[in-house]
């Protein structure tokens, strides 16, 4: 009876043992594949549209503006009139420089004939060489005279003739720095214009970009249309910065012929190769540090399951983008954890996520 009773208690002792140990729970990570497809760096720059030509207009003689015949906007031909000055001066030198022409002409026509009359009476030895000879150094001092003021008779007519602003080229106002009454001087701009015949991209480059900015490929948009992208080429780009910004100012023309509304902002799209090495794109939030340098949790795989360990690698940085970092090191197919690195620890246990599989015994790192 006794031998029964043991019997019946190791065998209920068994049923209550449990087989093995409960599962140890794996942590769920993210991961990218490492790829070294020589991706393209992207930079944008944020410019304005511009004429190739655009001139500044100035009247070639300072006075009062009387007549303004344009406004920021519109449209003018070769010739057209755009503004005037009083005229009232110019006038009066013009009329001054006349009556002095009449008598600086009429003087050189005395002397021409004074001379004709002392070359007649020579002969008759009524008139001393020495008189000849004066009258003719007068001949060529008057006419010498008449020349002069006959150029400052067409200065004159020409300064007159300045008061009148007149359009250099066919274009559109893009300026206009005048009212009428304003006093302005010689050579102060007050009108500009521009040619839209051949409008062209305008940016600051920063001094980090120069090397690199002639490399790119560039398209660029309005942000007016900001999904409509073109094609541009680089025109011309400054060899000397800009003193207050440090900057160097690109021109870029679109490579098809198009208008484009002058003024508006326009933002150019630059694409070139990262890295002369090869180098793989991974998001920012897979980078950490080892020993004070880049490094990488990568998942080692033992076989087709989706589960592995994570070891701690070095990697070499080569830029930034928004959101994604340039790296290369890793070979490349290395499955790279891309959240929770903060919980990584060498060594650790962690289950690939994939919606397929399921999620039991399985903590998502974040």
């Amino acid at each position: 009876m006794k031998t029964s009773v043991t019997l019946l208690v190791a065998t209920l002792l068994c049923a209550c043992t449990p087989d093995k140990p409960p599962a140890e729970a794996l942590r769920q990570v993210r991961t990218v594949e490492i790829r070294y497809d020589q991706p393209l760096q992207t930079s944008r720059y944020t410019g304005s549209v511009h004429s190739r030509y655009e001139v500044d207009q100035a009247f070639r003689v300072g006075g009062k503006i009387v007549k303004r015949n344009v406004d920021v906007g519109q449209r003018v031909r070769e010739g057209d009139v755009m503004a005037a000055l009083d005229d009232t001066d110019f006038r009066l030198a013009v009329e001054t420089a006349e009556q002095q022409l009449l008598a600086a002409e009429t003087a050189a026509r005395q002397a021409r004939s004074d001379r004709r009359r002392n070359e007649e009476l020579k002969g008759d030895g009524a008139v001393s060489i020495s008189d000849l000879e004066h009258t003719e150094s007068e001949e060529v001092r008057t006419k010498a005279a008449a020349e002069a003021e006959a150029r400052t008779l067409e200065l004159a007519r020409n300064r007159l003739r300045y008061t009148v602003l007149r359009a250099s080229q066919s274009g559109v106002v893009t300026a206009v720095r005048f009212e009428v009454g304003q006093v302005v001087a010689e050579g102060q701009p007050v009108v500009s214009i521009s040619d839209q015949s051949e409008p062209e991209i305008v940016v600051d480059v920063p001094e980090d970009d120069f090397v690199s900015f002639t490399k790119a490929r560039y398209k660029a948009l309005l942000a007016s249309a900001p999904r409509e992208t073109f094609d541009v080429v680089l025109r011309e780009l400054s060899q000397q910065a800009a003193p207050q910004t440090r900057t160097y100012r690109a021109r870029l023309k679109p490579v098809t012929p198009r208008p484009l509304p002058l003024g508006a902002t326009a933002t150019l799209i630059a694409e070139r190769t990262a890295a002369e090495i090869p180098v793989a794109v991974i998001p920012a939030s897979a980078i950490t540090q080892s020993s004070g340098q880049p490094a990488l949790w990568v998942v080692r795989r033992a076989g087709a399951e989706p589960v592995g360990t994570v070891e701690l690698i070095r990697v070499v940085v080569h830029g930034y983008r928004n959101d994604e970092v340039l790296v290369s090191g890793p070979p490349a197919g290395e499955l790279v954890v891309t959240a929770g690195v903060q919980k990584m620890a060498p060594g650790l246990k962690v289950a690939l996520h994939d919606s397929r599989h399921s999620e039991t015994n399985m903590q998502v790192v974040r």
